[in-house]
């Protein structure tokens, strides 16, 4: 059975962190490894085991989740001489959360495959609350055998857990929720803005407007925040940045034209400019409050 398997973990940053915690309550055995031992203290203290390296994770557990930054840090972690495929051994499932580009998910399958292991795509949607509160989307692609056996293990993560077909289609499924979300963000901003300016209490508006049609997890999560000026990251803008331009582009090589994420990325670009990139992307309200 999987649920007696150990789990292997890899980035235990803002998701990652509060996955393994839930993954540690529902009584699995879980490897970690991130690239500053410091960070995961805690998780060590609460019970999960430090391993050195990559390659050590993968040949000391049965099932590998990965959560990092970037799709060339998914490529590092994966396909180098030191990385999963390398030192997995077979029979091994391999998951990988982090948002990056359907073709390299695509990839990884098919490498992994050749060595007899079993990869999934699966990125989520939820932020640091859904993490924390194991309640994240988890959107998968791949074998449907593969998705079988590891979905206690997602069940431990989150709620909402759908195949959404093979290779790369969890990856596709993750790039339309940040497609919904960009435009989604400017109307939050300045719907917010509006109230104010309007000589109406911004948090009183929310409370008429999160219930309606305008219902959204960025008005009803997002929105108290800029209010109170708390922009700490649930979701760096600097990823979601990367998760836009990954968007844009996939978009762009099916012909397909995106005019608001477009909009959108282009101010994520300025806000970071402005020394913004590691707020939460909640902090686009200053581009539309200069009171802020």
């Amino acid at each position: 059975m999987l649920s007696k398997m150990k789990i292997g973990f890899i980035g235990t940053g803002v998701m990652g962190k509060s996955m393994v915690k839930n993954l540690l309550l529902a009584g699995y055995e879980v490897n970690i490894y991130t690239r500053t031992k410091a960070k995961a203290e805690e998780l060590i203290r609460q019970g999960a085991t430090w391993t050195n390296s990559v390659a050590e994770v993968a040949s000391q557990s049965n099932v590998i989740i990965t959560i990092v930054g970037y799709p060339q840090d998914v490529m590092e972690v994966y396909l180098n001489d030191n990385g999963i495929i390398a030192h997995a051994n077979p029979g091994t499932y391999v998951i990988d959360m982090t948002t990056s580009k359907p073709k390299l998910a695509k990839e990884i399958y098919e490498k992994a495959m050749e060595k007899g292991i079993h990869a999934l795509d699966a990125p989520v949607s939820g932020g640091d609350i859904g993490a924390k509160n194991g309640t994240l989307a988890i959107m998968v692609g791949g074998d449907e055998d593969a998705f079988n056996q590891v979905l206690p293990i997602f069940k431990a993560m989150g709620e909402n857990i759908i195949l959404q077909g093979k290779a790369g289609a969890g990856q596709h499924t993750k790039l339309s929720n940040q497609i919904a979300i960009a435009t989604n963000m400017i109307g939050v901003c300045e719907a917010i803005v509006y109230a104010k300016k309007a000589g109406l209490n911004p948090a009183r508006v929310l409370e008429s407007i999160s219930t309606g049609a305008a219902g959204s997890f960025s008005l009803s999560k997002l929105a108290p925040r800029m209010i109170e000026g708390d922009f700490d990251p649930g979701f760096y803008v600097k990823h979601f940045i990367k998760d836009m331009t990954i968007a844009l582009e996939s978009a762009e090589e099916m012909g397909f034209s995106t005019p608001g994420l477009s909009l959108s990325l282009q101010l994520y670009k300025q806000l970071a400019e402005k020394g913004e990139a590691d707020s939460g992307t909640q902090a686009l309200i200053k581009l539309f409050d200069s009171s802020i």
